[in-house]
């Protein structure tokens, strides 16, 4: 069975490369100031810009030539991420040719470096499926920077993992590098989704093998958030909607007066929201059903159908939550949200053959039919206009 290796990536094996008895002293201040720095901020700086192109430039190539000139031992101690792959493979990397690697980094110069030669190093032993994910703006220069940039991540990371395990790949969490934060946060997400989380022993290069933990979410906690929850998947609800401040706070993110959901948020979720969205239909905010919608609905057998006709609602929601009402919002949105000519009837898509026919009701939208075009337009009485 092939495995998809999430691993957390810091930035020792550059500073590890550094010969304190030939290399200037400054080198490792350097690296330490610029830590949490991107390649443009480097490189504008009147005091470091120095450091990429006379520091980290020629570390990436001294680690590179000592990876193809050294023996195993001597790789596993060049860093703590080399460590933990070769303690996943027991040392025998190329035994993972049809693995997937997924290094996680900060988007900064020096975890992009450090990120590259790892991905360097994989595909020199044969596992051509690697490459570096980087979140755009995610550093540990600050609580609110990482915190708010791991809850865009992480409903990327979601996703993927999702797609691997529809895919029967087993998925191991490498957590032996990387900073303490990153390895925090993919912890906790390993708890749920990995099937084996590698550790290594400190100061050796044994590793420990965690299978998945038996961890449940109490469904009936979570339902009654099911709305705003829903909601704040398909997009950040504004702070105004007072509903979604009774989310408890610890599943929310609030950021320039807009609620998203925090990382432990997605994945309570993540964890309950497939049950929930098959059930009935939810009674979103400006949103009012016909009896003839409430009737589509029952008649649809698929859970995955029923799901991502919640999901599209949802979205729909979110808009008129935004706008306070106003439908303009919802054309060019995304939904193909159009009129019918020569009528008061809207509709929009929730995919390339099922549809959803509305009509404005103040400053609410009533959902009318759901269904095929030919089902929604005959339901209407518009079937050949």
């Amino acid at each position: 069975m092939p495995r998809l290796v999430i691993s957390t990536v810091g930035t020792s094996l550059l500073t590890n490369a550094i010969n304190e008895d030939k290399d200037p002293k400054k080198w490792i201040s350097d690296l330490t100031k610029t830590a949490n720095w991107t390649q443009e901020k480097i490189e504008s700086s009147s005091d470091y810009s120095h450091v990429f192109s006379k520091i980290i430039v020629p570390l990436e190539r001294r680690i590179a030539e000592k990876l193809d000139d050294s023996n195993i031992l001597e790789i596993r101690e060049m860093s703590a991420e080399l460590n933990g792959i070769h303690g996943l493979y027991d040392e025998k990397i190329e035994d993972g040719r049809y693995d997937t690697h997924i290094l996680i980094t900060t988007d900064t110069a020096q975890g992009k470096a450090t990120s590259q030669i790892l991905e360097s190093f994989l595909k020199s032993k044969g596992i051509e499926a690697a490459f570096p994910l980087i979140q755009p703006e995610l550093s540990i220069s600050s609580t609110a920077v990482f915190t708010e940039a791991m809850a865009k991540l992480i409903p990327n990371i979601l996703e993927m993992l999702n797609k691997y395990k529809d895919d029967k790949y087993q998925i191991c969490f490498n957590l032996v590098g990387g900073f303490k934060a990153l390895q925090g946060y993919f912890n906790t997400i390993g708890m749920f989704y990995a099937d084996e989380i590698i550790y290594i022993f400190e100061g050796s290069d044994k590793s420990i093998k965690i299978p998945k933990l038996p961890i449940s979410i109490d469904i009936g906690k979570v339902e009654k958030y099911k709305v705003q929850l829903a909601m704040m998947e398909a997009a950040a609800i504004p702070t105004f909607w007072e509903e979604a401040k009774k989310v408890p706070e610890e599943w929310v993110l609030t950021i320039d007066k807009e609620m998203i959901l925090s990382t432990w948020g997605q994945l309570i979720w993540n964890q309950c929201k497939d049950d929930l969205l098959a059930q009935n239909l939810f009674i979103f905010p400006r949103i009012n059903y016909a009896d003839s919608f409430f009737e589509d609905y029952e008649k649809i057998r698929s859970t995955q159908e029923r799901i991502k006709l919640h999901q599209t609602i949802a979205k729909v929601s979110q808009k008129l939550i935004v706008s306070k009402g106003s439908t303009e919002i919802l054309f060019g949105g995304g939904l193909d949200f159009n009129r019918y000519k020569n009528t008061s009837i809207d509709h929009f898509r929730v995919n390339d053959s099922l549809r959803v026919t509305c009509k404005v009701l103040g400053d609410t939208l009533e959902l009318r039919y759901y269904g095929t075009h030919d089902h929604v337009e005959r339901s209407e009485k518009i079937k050949g206009r």
